[in-house]
C-alpha cells in the first residue's frame, strides 16, 4: 500500500480543525502541538487543502483555518487526494506496466486486477466516510473515556 503518513497526518489535522469548528479560526500551531506534526509540514498539507476547497485561511491576528464546507460534506477521499496522496496497492502505480519500467514494452504482474480492484474498493470506502462520521466518532470515543475517568475518580473517592 503506498497510503503514507501525508494522508494519515492530513486527515488528523482535519478532524482535529473539524472538532474546534464554531469556535473561530483553528491555527496550525495549535493543530501541530496537540498532533505532534511539523508545523511546517501542516503548512504544505494545508497549503493543498486550500487550493481544494477543503478550508479556508483566515489572515490575520486571531487568523487560521475553518473549513470552507460542513463536515459531512467532506470525505476521507476528498483530503487524501487533495494533499496528493496516491491511494494505490498495485506494483506499478496503475501504469500498468509492472515488469518492465517502460509502459510500451512493460507488462502486467499477474496479480495487477486484484490490486486494482482493491484500490477500487479503497476509493469507495474512503469516499464512504466523511469527516463528520470521524469527528462523530472522536466525540462519542472522548465522551466514553470522560465516563470511565468519572468512574475511577467516585471509586477512588469511596475508598477514602
Amino acid at each position: 500500500m503506498r497510503l503514507t503518513t501525508k494522508g494519515r497526518f492530513a486527515v488528523t489535522a482535519m478532524i482535529d480543525l473539524a472538532l474546534r469548528q464554531g469556535k473561530g479560526p483553528v491555527t496550525l500551531s495549535g493543530i501541530s502541538q496537540r498532533q505532534a506534526i511539523s508545523l511546517s509540514y501542516l503548512e504544505q498539507l494545508f497549503g493543498k487543502l486550500r487550493r481544494h476547497e477543503i478550508v479556508e485561511s483566515i489572515r490575520g491576528p486571531g487568523g487560521g483555518y475553518s473549513l470552507a464546507r460542513k463536515a459531512d460534506k467532506v470525505t476521507v477521499a476528498d483530503i487524501i487526494i487533495a494533499v496528493d496522496e496516491p491511494i494505490d496497492a498495485t506494483q506499478c502505480g496503475s501504469k500498468e506496466n509492472c515488469h518492465g519500467a517502460d509502459a510500451a514494452t512493460g507488462t502486467r504482474c499477474m496479480t495487477h486486477e486484484l490490486w486494482a480492484t482493491l484500490n477500487e474498493k479503497m476509493v469507495d470506502y474512503l469516499d464512504s466516510v466523511s469527516l463528520q462520521d470521524l469527528v462523530d466518532q472522536q466525540k462519542q470515543k472522548n465522551s466514553e473515556q470522560a465516563v470511565v475517568v468519572m468512574h475511577r475518580n467516585h471509586a477512588a473517592v469511596g475508598q477514602n
